[in-house]
């Protein structure tokens, strides 16, 4: 998979500019501010997931227009394909001329993997940043995902209002039944989504971890889940997160809040035994954070039959020379798009293309 040609007019400081990246390495240098990231961000658009820095859509517009327009040219499954994403209020999307319902109908088409200091930290920060890990790895493979996702967020919202209002009277919990249902139905869904997720995450996480460590600790991973049960199937599941509900039903009215499901599991993420949270460097936390994202671009491989593209997003600076190394080293056949603002990176890395940006332009370098 590969971006042949990308187009950006008026998306946040960028009013219009063009390029025909290289089938390998491109490096996007430029100081902080002009746009580098932006271009990085709008390449990832193209895979029907959210932008990785803002869900707001007018945060992505030039402040001097109404709607930004991304035309890209790609090639995947064996053939090119032309992409327009048009953002306003909305996004509206064409796929090779056709007009799509959705953003959100991109799932699917083109694949990326992002590499940025936000993603870095994802072992630091709290099991909220590991469920969004999880949630657009596996949206990336299974497009349906995302949309069972979402009507399980909105379930679980709502489920939280009646919570409030019978915990002030204006409802019975009769009202409850009906939402506990849905609830548990979704959320099973995404349990077994979610788990059979990480077993091909561990399957290459350890080896990559024990490579760009220098096998100097055990890396492993697991899910861990709300529910005190276990399940094999999603009915399963969906019955256990069920029960847990009703058993849990007074509490939660006492709370307005919905305490067992999906969207309260984590990852529990260990080096040699000890959480990598709690106990690991600074370093050891980013050599977990690259291990889950190339295996999340090899998982992709497997599945779909297609090299990711891989956006990396300042992280050079991030990395020392081991860790640098080792992941372009991972990334040999993958499209790579890089952005630094230290000159002194690019002459590290055997690129194909270098591009300048400054001030929201673009010239090959």
């Amino acid at each position: 998979m590969r971006v042949l040609e990308h187009h950006i007019k008026n998306f946040r400081n960028i009013s219009d500019i063009s390029f025909e990246p290289d089938e390998g390495i491109n490096v996007i240098y430029g100081e902080n501010g002009h746009g580098k990231t932006n271009i990085i961000e709008s390449i990832w658009l193209f895979t029907g997931c959210n932008s990785f820095r803002t869900r707001k859509n007018n945060e992505l517009i030039n402040e001097h227009s109404k709607e930004a327009e991304l035309n890209s040219s790609f090639f995947a499954f064996n053939r090119e394909q032309e992409v327009k994403l048009k953002i306003g209020d909305k996004k509206e999307v064409h796929i090779n001329g056709i007009k799509k319902n959705t953003h959100r109908q991109l799932l699917g088409e083109f694949q990326a993997v992002v590499f940025s200091p936000s993603v870095l930290s994802v072992i630091k920060d709290g099991p909220g940043e590991k469920r969004k890990f999880l949630d657009i790895a596996i949206s990336l493979l299974k497009p349906n995902y995302a949309a069972v996702l979402s009507k399980y967020n909105k379930a679980v919202m709502q489920r939280n209002n009646l919570l409030k209002k019978i915990n002030d009277g204006s409802a019975t919990e009769d009202f409850l039944f009906a939402f506990d249902e849905e609830t548990a139905k979704l959320g099973g869904r995404i349990i077994e989504y979610r788990l059979q997720y990480i077993d091909s995450l561990k399957e290459y996480t350890a080896d990559i971890y024990k490579e760009i460590s220098n096998d100097r600790e055990k890396f492993r991973l697991s899910y861990v889940n709300s529910l005190k049960e276990k399940g094999e199937t999603a009915v399963e599941w969906s019955q256990i997160l069920y029960d847990e509900l009703l058993r849990k039903r007074q509490s939660d009215i006492a709370r307005f809040q919905t305490s067992a499901g999906p969207h309260k599991d984590d990852i529990d993420i260990t080096l040699s035994g000890r959480s990598a949270r709690a106990y690991g460097s600074q370093g050891q936390q980013r050599s977990c954070a690259l291990a889950m994202k190339i295996a999340e671009g090899f998982i992709i491989k497997d599945r779909c039959g297609e090299q990711p593209v891989a956006l990396l997003d300042d992280v050079m600076s991030e990395l020392d020379g081991q860790r640098q190394k080792c992941l372009l080293k991972y990334l040999e056949d993958w499209q790579v798009f890089v952005t630094c603002c230290d000159k002194a990176h690019i002459s590290k890395i055997n690129y194909g293309k270098a591009f300048e940006v400054c001030e929201g332009t673009i010239k090959q370098i």
